[in-house]
């Protein structure tokens, strides 16, 4: 079940859930990072979070903040330190612009 706000969302212009979904060629450091040279944007976004997990990056103190190694600063622009928030436009970057 989907919220109300993003049902609405997706019914008013559903290129933006295509743009989450759709399967992209991408560029070498995110693949390396992934280890798959096509995925989505959402596909992709869950791989980096299961990653943050499972190396316990969240800072212990701040979970909103996660705490980058080196595989991941490789992605994100080689922060120490990303809010959970900066997470969906950091993996952004990563994805071409679609044209209008």
């Amino acid at each position: 079940m989907l919220p109300q706000g993003l049902k609405k969302t997706i019914t008013d212009n559903p290129k933006k859930l295509a743009n989450l979904i759709d399967l992209v060629n991408l560029p070498s450091t995110l693949r390396e990072f992934v280890g798959q040279s096509r995925i989505s944007r959402l596909g992709c976004f869950m791989h980096v979070w299961s990653y943050i997990k499972t190396n316990n990056l969240q800072d212990p103190n701040n979970k909103n903040v996660v705490n980058c190694d080196k595989n991941l600063r490789s992605i994100l622009m080689n922060k120490p330190q990303v809010e959970l928030v900066e997470l969906p436009a950091l993996i952004k970057l990563h994805f071409p612009k679609e044209p209008k």
